[in-house]
C-alpha cells in the first residue's frame, strides 16, 4: 500500500537509536504527529541522548505515559490518519491496538542480525557470547517480539577488545543507515520484506546487575566477553573477595595459561600487573578494577588483599 504524500508516522522511541531514527524521518518529510517516548527513571544511568529534547527542538507532540494503550492515545493517534508507526528502542511491547492503527504498518528497529539475539539487550548478549559481528535491523511488527518479515539490515564488526558501549555506538549508525536507505522505498509502496528463519536465531531474556558475577568455572576469553559486555556504563562484570564485590573494568586477553589449573578462581598481583587466574588455567590480564574504596591498581594491591593472590568467593 503506497502512502499518501506527504506519508505520516506514529513514533515510539527512546534511546541513541530513537534519536537518531527520527532525525532520519524529519529529515526525509515525513510528518509526525505523535511521538512516544519514557520517562527516564532516576535510578537509571542516562548516558544516552533524548528523544523529547529533539521532539520538543522540532515542535512536536510528546508523551511518556506508564502505559502506552490508554484509549484515548489510541483514539489520537488514529484521528491523525497515520501511514506508519515506528518502533525505535521503545522499551514495551505494542498490542495489536496499537499495530492496526497505521495504513502501511508497524515496524522496529532492534539492534542485532535477526532472527539472531532476539529479545532483550541483544548488543551486551552478542559479546557475551563472543559473536564477531550484530547490526541493526528494521522489520515489520506483529504480536511476538521481533518475528515479523524483515525489510532492511546492516551489518558491523565486534572486535575483540570492543565494549558493549563501543559496539552500540556502531549500532545507533547502522540504524540510521538501515532506516535512511529503506525508507524512499517504504514511501513509494516498492520495499520488499523476507519472511525470518527463527531456526537461525533465539531469543535472550534481560539482564540485571546481579547477572554480571564472574562465574566460578569461567575460562579466560568468557570473562574477558563479560567485561566488556558489561563495562562502563553498564553495571560491570564483579567478583567477591571478603564479602566486597570487585568490579572488572577492562580486561586484555594475552593467550597465557598456567598448568597448574586448580579449578579456582583467584586474583593476582605479579609483574607489576594484575591477573585473573580461570579455573582451567587460563590468565586474563586486569588491566583496571575497582571496589567501592576505589581503583584497584597493582601498587596497592597487596596493602588491599593482604598478599599477592587472593580467591574469589563461589
Amino acid at each position: 500500500m503506497k502512502p499518501h504524500l506527504p506519508a505520516r508516522a506514529i513514533v515510539f522511541a527512546y534511546h541513541d537509536v530513537g534519536v537518531r531514527c527520527l532525525r532520519v524521518l524529519l529529515d526525509a518529510g515525513v510528518e509526525v504527529p505523535l511521538v512516544v517516548t519514557h520517562e527516564d527513571s532516576p535510578g537509571e544511568n542516562i548516558w544516552f541522548a533524548s528523544v523529547a529534547q529533539v521532539a520538543a527542538e522540532h515542535g512536536l507532540r510528546c508523551v511518556a505515559p506508564a502505559d502506552a494503550h490508554l484509549p484515548e492515545l489510541l483514539a489520537e493517534a488514529a484521528a491523525s490518519n497515520p501511514d506508519f508507526l515506528f518502533s525505535f528502542y521503545y522499551r514495551h511491547m505494542l498490542k495489536a491496538a496499537w499495530l492496526n492503527v497505521p495504513r502501511c504498518g508497524a515496524f522496529n528497529m532492534h539492534g542485532s542480525l535477526l532472527p539472531q539475539y532476539r529479545g532483550r539487550v541483544p548488543v551486551n548478549w552478542a559479546i557475551i557470547e563472543g559473536a564477531r559481528q550484530t547490526g541493526a535491523t528494521l522489520h515489520r511488527m506483529n504480536e511476538k517480539p521481533d518475528n515479523g518479515a524483515i525489510v532492511d539490515q546492516c551489518a558491523v564488526p565486534i572486535l575483540q577488545d570492543d565494549t558493549a558501549s563501543e559496539v552500540f555506538g556502531k549500532v545507533v549508525t547502522a540504524a540510521e543507515i538501515v532506516l535512511a536507505r529503506s525508507l524512499p522505498r517504504m514511501l513509494d509502496g516498492t520495499a520488499a520484506e523476507r519472511v525470518q528463519d527463527l531456526s537461525q536465531g533465539r531469543y535472550y531474556g534481560g539482564r540485571k546487575p546481579e547477572d554480571g558475577r564472574i562465574p566460578a568455572q569461567a575460562s579466560a576469553p568468557q570473562i574477558h566477553n563479560l567485561v566488556r559486555a558489561l563495562a562502563a556504563p553498564y553495571p560491570g562484570a564483579f567478583c567477591r573477595i571478603g564479602g566486597r564485590a570487585i568490579v572488572i573494568d577492562r580486561t586484555r586477553l594475552v593467550g597465557l595459561s598456567q598448568a597448574n589449573a586448580d579449578g579456582s578462581l583467584r586474583l593476582l598481583c605479579q609483574d607489576n600487573a594484575m591477573w585473573l587466574h580461570a579455573a582451567d588455567g587460563s590468565m586474563l590480564n586486569v588491566l583496571a578494577a575497582h571496589d567501592s574504596d576505589g581503583p584497584i591498581d597493582p601498587a596497592g594491591f597487596e596493602r588491599r588483599f593482604a598478599g599477592r593472590s587472593v580467591s574469589v568467593e563461589i
